[in-house]
């Protein structure tokens, strides 16, 4: 998610949701050491230039139109590097049982999609400076050192970042310049079980892979131009938290989709992904990943 508005922020050890997203578009640049962090909902993704949305769209364009390739047909191998500040869970040591409950949240998301997932290693990773990382040197650094695969495999980060941010990604147009960067890096807390309420479903990382994938936040653009560019999302002014039943930004469209995974919503709320999304994952991931 390239939008760092930031969705949780954790304060002496309590969550406070002030929710947000933050995808490798804004991260933050400093590598500031809280030990607690104040979830305030957000995605870090860094949001993709006009100029390279323009190259993505002029690619899309001129792909031959095919169908939607079939529910759970792409396996996407996922690499899992832990990053902790120690051995417990409280320093960020989250439990192999806890992954292999993120893997199938993952699973229950996608299931509409082309898209399935399969855990094919796990490493762990003590060092204090990654631990809370959020951007910049030491992302670099840790990526550089940790990230397996190639394009079409999904290097996953958890750590417990700072700056108040849930998370955030790199887009599949992104690979070809930066491939050692490539992946999602997450607060370890939102895996399911985690303390980062109303983030702790595990949707955290629905949504970060769905930047991997190439999908824009639902409220990309606000109520004019081409928004997300999936013509199946209604229009959304703005980023909702919470889940706001009833909630309609934009005039003269249909109700804002509160419930799609690429809103900045609770994780109870988030449900669905769109047959327009799903489409556009899959070229962008065929085109930009080879898979």
């Amino acid at each position: 998610m390239s939008f760092k508005a930031g969705k949780f922020a954790v304060v002496l050890g309590a969550v406070m949701a002030v929710t947000g997203c933050s995808s490798s578009e804004q991260q933050p640049a400093g590598e500031q050491q809280p030990t607690q962090q104040i979830v305030q909902g957000g995605c870090a993704t860094v949001e993709l230039s006009a100029e390279e949305k323009a190259q993505v769209e002029q690619v899309l364009a001129g792909h031959v139109s095919a169908q939607t390739r079939a529910a759970g047909s792409v396996n996407v191998k996922v690499y899992w590097h832990v990053i902790n500040n120690g051995t417990s869970a409280a320093q960020g040591n989250v439990s192999d049982s806890q992954i292999a409950s993120q893997i199938s949240v993952l699973n229950a998301a996608y299931k509409n999609t082309p898209f399935t997932f399969t855990l094919v290693g796990t490493d762990r990773t003590t060092n204090s400076q990654w631990y809370t990382c959020s951007g910049g040197a030491c992302e670099k650094k840790m990526k550089g050192a940790l990230r397996k695969g190639g394009a079409g495999d999904l290097n996953v980060y958890s750590n417990n970042m700072g700056q108040g941010l849930l998370g955030w990604a790199t887009f599949p147009s992104s690979y070809a310049k930066q491939p050692s960067l490539d992946g999602v890096v997450i607060l370890y807390s939102s895996l399911p079980g985690g303390s980062a309420a109303p983030y702790n479903e595990g949707d955290t990382l629905t949504h970060e892979a769905g930047h991997w994938f190439g999908a824009y936040h639902t409220f990309q653009g606000g109520c004019t131009g081409s928004g997300d560019y999936v013509a199946d999302t209604a229009a959304e002014a703005s980023s909702a938290f919470g889940c706001p039943s009833g909630r309609d930004t934009c005039a003269g469209g249909a109700l804002d989709p509160i419930t799609n995974f690429m809103d900045y919503t609770d994780d109870s709320c988030m449900t669905t992904f769109s047959a327009g999304q799903a489409e556009r994952m899959d070229q962008l991931t065929a085109q930009y990943r080879g898979i």
